[in-house]
Formats: C-alpha cells, sequence, structure tokens
C-alpha cells in the first residue's frame, strides 16, 4: 500500500476501527481525484460549431487516438510543454490562419482564469492553479501560441503568437457553487471592452443572444458526446460591452461593494445583469482519467458483496460515464432507475414507478408509500431483499435528491436505492453527502466507510463509520479527517479484503478464546464451593490467580491476534466471497458466545471433577494420602495451563516463530515460576506469603498426578479435536476449502517433485553402471590426458474550483512586487528574435498543402 509514484505510504490514523474494516457493507466513494486521478488533459473543444481534437482516417471515420498517431509538433514555440499533446493538426491550421473565432476562443482561456504565474531559473513559465481544470486549459492555450505571461491587480499581460498585449482588468466576476460560472471584464490596447466568461453549460445557455439558437444546437450536441466519452466540459462565451454602459454598470458595482445591507445580493443582481445577451464560442473538454486499478477494485469489492455508492459534484452524463468506465454499471444488467424529478411530487412517482418496476406486484402501495407492518420505520424488509433478484441500479441528481431526502419521501429512496447493486448520486453538495451517509447508517444495520480526496469529502468520511482519505491534488484535509489514509483508490481492495478480514477474524478468536479460558479458570471456583461450604476459600493459590491472566495466558493470545490467518493475503485478494462472514458477523455473535460459554463449563468441570474422583481414597507411592489440598490445587492448576495453551495451539491458523515461543514458552515459564514460588528459600524470606512450600516438588515427582494431568487435558481437548474433524469434513467453509484446495495442490506438487526426484535417481544410476561397464570393456590403452567435452545446456461539466480568488487577486495580496531587469532571457525571446508563429508558418507549408484539400479547411 506504498505509493512509489509519490513516496506516500499509507497511514492508519486509528487503532479502534480494524475490527470494523472486515465488516463493510456500503462503500460511499467520491468521483474526481477517489475514482480518476484528478489530473486534468485537456482533450478536446468545439469552436464555432467545430469539433477540435478527433482524429480521423483517410476515409474521414473518427478513429481513437493511439500513439501511433502523430501529434501537433510545438517545438517552434519556447513555452510549449513537452507533455502536452494534441492529435489534430485543423486546429493549428486554424489559428495559422487566422480563424477570429478561434483565437477569440483561445484568448478567453488566456484571460479567464485565477492562474498566478512565475518564472524558475530558466526562464520557464511555472503556473500556480488553483484548480487542476484551469490548470488543463491555460496550459493548452499557451500551447497553442496565447499564453499567459503575467497579471496584476489592475492588468492581465499575454503574449497571442508572439506579440504581448497587456488588458486591463476592469472587473472580475468570481465563481461559486450557485453561479456555476465565472467572467472577467477586460480592455484591450484597442480600447474595446469585453466580457470573457465560462461555467456550466446549464447556466450559460440560458444567458446567451436569440442569434446563437443554431450554434447553441451544434454545441450541445457536441457537448453530448463529450459527456458520453467521460469528459468534463465548460461552456464559453463572450459579450462585447458598450464603454457608457460599463462606466454606470461598474458605479452601480462600486456602490454595492460599499453597502451595508444586501451586499451579496445586490452584487450578485449587477453580475447577472451584465452576464446576459453572451455569444457563444463553443466548449471545452478536459480529461480525467481513471487511477490505475479502479476497475479490478470495483470488480473484487462487488464479488464481496459490498455496495458502492458514488456521490459526486460531476454532472449526470459524466458520472454515469465513469460509472461505466469502471464496472459499476454494465450493459448486463436489468435496469437503470434515474430519478431526475424537480418537485417532491415527481421525484415520489419515480421513485414509486421504479418500485413497481423491480418489486413486480408483489408489494402494494398506497400513494407513493410501501405498506409495511407495524414496524419501525425505515427498517427494510430482509425477506423482500432477498426476493429481488438481478442487478439493478440507482441514479439521481442533487435536486431530486433534496427532496427524495425529506421525511415522507426518503423511506422510499433508501428501500429502492437499497435493492440495487450501485447508486450514482450526481451534482450533490457536500451536506446531501453527509446526509446519504447517515441515512444508510442510521437506518441500515450496516458499517458504512467512505472514502475522497477533497475538503469537500470531509463531511462524508466524517459521517461514515470509517473514513478513508486520498491524498491527492486537492490537498490535505480528506486525509486529516480520516482513520485511514493511503495514495491511491486501488488500495481499498487490499485495507478490506486482506487487512480488513484478518483484523475481523483475529478479534473474534481472540474474544471467543478469551471467554473459553476464563469460563473455563473462573468456574472451578463455583464447583469448588459445593465442597468447601461456600467459605469464599480459592481453590488455587493466590499467585497463580494474580498471574493467570496477566502471564501463564497472555502472550499467546496476544501472538493469534497480532499473526494469526487462514488463508494468506493473496488467497484473501483471489477469493472476495472469503469476506461475507465478516458482514454476516458469523465468526463471533451470540450464538458463538454461548458455545464459548459451553465450552469453558465442560472444561471446567472436566478440571475439576477428574482430579477429584482421581484423588478420592488414593494413596501416593510412598503410602501417604495425596488428596490434600494443595496438591489438589496444583494438579488442577498444571492441568489448566496446559489446557488452555494446548487450545490456542488449535484455534491458531498461521504459526510463526513468535507463536511458538510464546506458546511453549508459557509453560516453561509456568513451571519456572511455579517451582520457584513453592521453594524452601523463597518461604524463608516470605514465610506468610509462600506457603505452598515443597508443595510443587513433592506432588509432580509422582507419576500418578502426571496420569491424572494427562487424563484431563485428553478430557478436555478430544471433543474439541472431533468436532473440529468433523465439522470441516461434513460442514466445511469457504475459508476451509481454500485451505484443503491448497493442502492438496502442495501435496500434489510434492509428489511430483518427489516422482522427479526419484525418477532422477534411477537414471543418473543406470548411467553410473552403463559407464563402469563400458570401462571394464574397454581394452588397456596408454594413458593420456584427455579432454573432456564442455557439456552443452538446454492496462461532463465539472469545475473543482472555489469561490474567493478572484477578490483576492484584484486586491494584490497574494501578489510579491519584484522588478525584473529589462534584458531578461525572456524579453530578449520576445523582442530581439522573429515570432514563433513565424516560424511555425515555415515549418508546416508541407502540413498546410496537404490539408488545403480539405474544404472544411477553408476560410
Amino acid at each position: 500500500m506504498y505509493y512509489s509514484g509519490k513516496a506516500t505510504p499509507a497511514q492508519a490514523r486509528t487503532t479502534t476501527l480494524n475490527e470494523e474494516l472486515g465488516q463493510i457493507e456500503y462503500v460511499f466513494s467520491d468521483k474526481t481525484g477517489t475514482l480518476t486521478e484528478n489530473i486534468m488533459t485537456f482533450k478536446k473543444c468545439s469552436i464555432n460549431g467545430r469539433i477540435y481534437g478527433e482524429v480521423h482516417d483517410v476515409l474521414g471515420q473518427k478513429t481513437d487516438m493511439t500513439k501511433k498517431k502523430e501529434a501537433v509538433g510545438f517545438s517552434v514555440n519556447p513555452q510549449a510543454g513537452r507533455t502536452f499533446q494534441f492529435f489534430d493538426h485543423h486546429l493549428m491550421e486554424s489559428i495559422k490562419m487566422g480563424d477570429p473565432k478561434v483565437h477569440e476562443f483561445l484568448r478567453l482561456l488566456a484571460l479567464c482564469h485565477t492562474v498566478m504565474s512565475e518564472e524558475n531559473s530558466a526562464g520557464e513559465l511555472i503556473y500556480q492553479v488553483q484548480s487542476p481544470d484551469e490548470g488543463a486549459l491555460v496550459t493548452a492555450a499557451k500551447n497553442l501560441g496565447f499564453i499567459f505571461k503575467s497579471r496584476t491587480p489592475e492588468t492581465i499581460t499575454i503574449e497571442e503568437l508572439g506579440t504581448l498585449v497587456t488588458y486591463q482588468l476592469l472587473a472580475f466576476l468570481d465563481f461559486n457553487n450557485f453561479r456555476k460560472r465565472m467572467s472577467v471584464i477586460v480592455q484591450n490596447p484597442e480600447g474595446q471592452i469585453k466580457l470573457y466568461s465560462k461555467g456550466a453549460d446549464t447556466i450559460l445557455f440560458e444567458r446567451l443572444h436569440p442569434s446563437n439558437e443554431d450554434l447553441l444546437t451544434l454545441t450541445s450536441d457536441h457537448l453530448s458526446e463529450f459527456a458520453g466519452e467521460g469528459l468534463r466540459t465548460l461552456a464559453i462565451a463572450y459579450r462585447d460591452l458598450d464603454d457608457k454602459y460599463f462606466k454606470e454598470w461598474h458605479k452601480m458595482l462600486e456602490d454595492a461593494n460599499a453597502a451595508i445591507d444586501e451586499r451579496d445580493e445586490r452584487i450578485a443582481g449587477l453580475y447577472e445583469e451584465i452576464e446576459r445577451d453572451l455569444m457563444l464560442l463553443g466548449a471545452t473538454a478536459v480529461e480525467d482519467k481513471l487511477q490505475e486499478g479502479v476497475i479490478e477494485t470495483v470488480t473484487s469489492l462487488s464479488l464481496a458483496n459490498i455496495k458502492i455508492w458514488v456521490l459526486t459534484g460531476d454532472k449526470q452524463e459524466t458520472a454515469i460515464n465513469i460509472g461505466y468506465a469502471c464496472n459499476m454499471l454494465t450493459d448486463d444488467m436489468n435496469d437503470v432507475f434515474i430519478i431526475a424529478g424537480n418537485t417532491a411530487m415527481e421525484v415520489r412517482e419515480e421513485l414509486r414507478k421504479a418500485k413497481e418496476n423491480l418489486f413486480g406486484q408483489n408489494r402494494s402501495f398506497s400513494n407513493g408509500h410501501v405498506v409495511f407492518e407495524k414496524k419501525q420505520p425505515l427498517e427494510l424488509d430482509s425477506v423482500v431483499e432477498e426476493t429481488v433478484t438481478g442487478d439493478y441500479a440507482l441514479i439521481i441528481n442533487g435536486h431530486s435528491l433534496a427532496h427524495a431526502l425529506e421525511s415522507d419521501v426518503k423511506n422510499d429512496l433508501l428501500e429502492l436505492a437499497c435493492m440495487c447493486k450501485t447508486v450514482v448520486c450526481c451534482r450533490v453538495t457536500p451536506l446531501q453527502k453527509a446526509q446519504v451517509v447517515e441515512l444508510v447508517k442510521k437506518h441500515r444495520n450496516a458499517v458504512t466507510l467512505a472514502i475522497g480526496d477533497g475538503a469537500n469529502d470531509v463531511s462524508m468520511i466524517k459521517s461514515a463509520h470509517i473514513g478513508v482519505g486520498i491524498s491527492g491534488q486537492e490537498g490535505l484535509q480528506a486525509v486529516l479527517a480520516s482513520d485511514y489514509a493511503f495514495a491511491q483508490f486501488r488500495y481499498l481492495q487490499r485495507l478490506l479484503l486482506v487487512h480488513g478480514r484478518w483484523s475481523y477474524f483475529r478479534m473474534c478468536k481472540f474474544l471467543c478464546y478469551f471467554f473459553y479460558k476464563n469460563f473455563a479458570f473462573t468456574l472451578v471456583h463455583f464447583w469448588f464451593g459445593f465442597f468447601c461450604g461456600f467459605s469464599a476459600q480459592t481453590v488455587y493459590d493466590q499467585w497463580f490467580i494474580t498471574l493467570f491472566n496477566i502471564v501463564y495466558t497472555s502472550l499467546p493470545v496476544l501472538a493469534m491476534g497480532i499473526f494469526d490467518q487462514d488463508v494468506n493475503d493473496q488467497n484473501s485478494m483471489d477469493c472476495p466471497q472469503l469476506y461475507k462472514p465478516g458482514q454476516l458477523n458469523l465468526l463471533f455473535n451470540k450464538h458463538k458466545f454461548f458455545i464459548c460459554m459451553a465450552h469453558g463449563i465442560y472444561t471446567s468441570l472436566a478440571l475439576f471433577f477428574i482430579p477429584y474422583g482421581a484423588f478420592y481414597n488414593v494413596a501416593g507411592e510412598d503410602g501417604q494420602h495425596i488428596a490434600d489440598y494443595q496438591s489438589f490445587a496444583v494438579t488442577m492448576a498444571t492441568s489448566l495451563v496446559i489446557v488452555v495453551s494446548v487450545q490456542i495451539a488449535l484455534d491458531t491458523s498461521y504459526w510463526t516463530v513468535i507463536n511458538h515461543v510464546f506458546i511453549w514458552g508459557s509453560i516453561a515459564t509456568y513451571f519456572s515460576i511455579l517451582f520457584t514460588m513453592h521453594s524452601n528459600g523463597l518461604f524463608g524470606i516470605f514465610p506468610s506469603q509462600f506457603p505452598f512450600v515443597g508443595n510443587a516438588r513433592h506432588s509432580l515427582t509422582q507419576k500418578c498426578i502426571w496420569l491424572v494431568i494427562l487424563l484431563t487435558i485428553v478430557a478436555s481437548v478430544m471433543p474439541v479435536v472431533a468436532f473440529r474433524f468433523l465439522k470441516v469434513d461434513l460442514f466445511p467453509t469457504l475459508s476451509d476449502q481454500k485451505r484443503l484446495s491448497l493442502h492438496k495442490v502442495a501435496n500434489c506438487v510434492e509428489s511430483i517433485m518427489w516422482m522427479l526426484h526419484l525418477t532422477l535417481g534411477l537414471l543418473c544410476l543406470q548411467i553410473r553402471q552403463w559407464q563402469k561397464a563400458q570401462k571394464k570393456a574397454r581394452p588397456l590403452r596408454s594413458r593420456k590426458p584427455q579432454t573432456r567435452r564442455s557439456s552443452s545446456r538446454r492496462s461532463g461539466y465539472a469545475f473543482a474550483h472555489q469561490e474567493g480568488y478572484g477578490e483576492l487577486i484584484t486586491s494584490g495580496k497574494n501578489m510579491r512586487a519584484k522588478n525584473p531587469p529589462p534584458t531578461s532571457g525572456l524579453e530578449k525571446t520576445l523582442y530581439n528574435s522573429t515570432s514563433w508563429i513565424e516560424n511555425l508558418c515555415k515549418k508546416t507549408t508541407d502540413t498546410v498543402s496537404s490539408f488545403s484539400q480539405d474544404k472544411t479547411v477553408k476560410l
């Protein structure tokens, strides 16, 4: 679980939830940065109704972009990134030909953002980005010739195809989750004032000028295509502003900023007023790839009967596509229910119809509510849950989820969602994520786990039983709020199927053994009470009572709780079904507790009554009576220590050197302490504390005492051995079957190796005999040194942005004053050399001539 790419180890930030990792039934996961890498790459764009970024073959058919395709060369651009790749040469041709729409599109990407720039020692531009989406867009514009250079609170300087242009920043309309867009108002050197805006297509399309209707239809189709490919999309638009109108608007904005009452409402109203009658430029499509191993992890967790719910802020089309890419959604599913109602009545009706399709007519409905008998509210009928066959998925957006979480509808939502294999909640807020987790956590008797990587996942992580943080691209807020942290989603498979399952398995074994040994130890006093008149006299030596749990039996159970495993880690990963006993709580429950109690009662009976019956009216080898209290106590104590040690040896599935040392060392420790406490020297020092002087030496030197101890051990252990043998033979569990299959494979391999060794041995013997016969038959020759011959050998919309950066930029608080020398290497490159676009024209003559035959490229 160590991620070498970032040198990030896994962290266990708690020690109290280990066993719950083996009982997870529901996993709530974020999408961006959790299932995906959150490393954005500019892939496609739509400009003026035309898609750029697709690759076509000779016949004009769209083909996949592969490494075999020739990427656009950016070597003539000194500021081009080395890792940026773009395969569509048509865009570069449109830039070179001077398409005004393409230039305006790229100019917007270079101006409308909150990116900060700086130069390193080599003169290269380094961008400090608030979100990876903006970083991808600004980097794409830089590689395509529109380079964002620097900014001040009043200006933005960019390089447009080799020419430095400084724009006056007149206003910055910041992004927030309600607006879902951001805009800048700039003035170019010619004095023109323009508003550039980018944001969610559903928001910007409502603010377009009516003349954009045809372009809107084309761009909408392109956005649907991008979302179907799992790309993150943003709409791009602009507006030319009149100087007089802008001055009046800006005066009102200054008054609103200075207002005391309803300041935010007045500012939002002014933003709405100026962000209208926009002219559509196109849309961007950024790819956020799946993390390595996500598909395999999701498949394994599904086989382990763990239901995965995706709670994301992305648009529905993007979330659905990622669901199919992760194999959470498949074409083999019986049905995929999409809940998209805008009112509570619509949501209730859609849930009702979905449940009718799911349950058929086996359940009765009344006004959209399931008719239950008098049971606790929101408790699901497990019998009905078992009768639902097939795989179903539920997809619900944030607006519908807000209505579905109301008290009179969440019953239907929870029942439908829990019947589905996969649930995808898109366009949800951080609060809604926490509410969904709380709903399942409160009304389903199941252990939940939430996993995310950003600050918007903190509430979800804290609401679940177990929170897992991913140290990704969005900071450490999720890690700091989590119980466990690692760098990749794929490590969740090992965390649950291996470490979680082992922890639950060990904890259950520890509890069963702990109750067993203490029942066996304590109930002997109860049986002794019938013979001592319940006088509160202890049957054991007081020092044995003190040391039994502290010294004699503590280390073996500790070793079992740390090292024990029924199958190794690889088999746990290969067979996810082994995880199910933890979900059903099969290894420790009331039934298991009563079995441990009965086992302890039986052992205590054998420990007390077998020595009692054996010592009744029996004389020792010296003819003296051995049925004294001290000899009886030593016999029972010795039998108890050996019995519980043998029992934990039977319970141990995985032996290590530490297990051997602790188990057999505990027995040796018992005898060494026993003879020490019963010695004459210790009695001479503390006569009142060690009254059993000489008893151990006297008792344990008689054969009849050892026969009684042996009989007690056999009577206590043999029924357990017989019961477990029959259980494994007649009713084996899945882990038993796995272990037996491994033993069979090991025995088969051992047999094959033994046969090979035997065959080779016989062959070597025959060769030696043949060599001896040849040597005898060969005539004597002169002994000549003979030269030996050397032997020959033979794998839609989303914008991860936060509010407040616009105000920070315009205030200048995050900018450092710097006075670079006028003769820096960067300025020399810009002013003393020819424009890089001219170099591009020279180097792409052949390419342009080949594209000139295509009519769609001509302007």
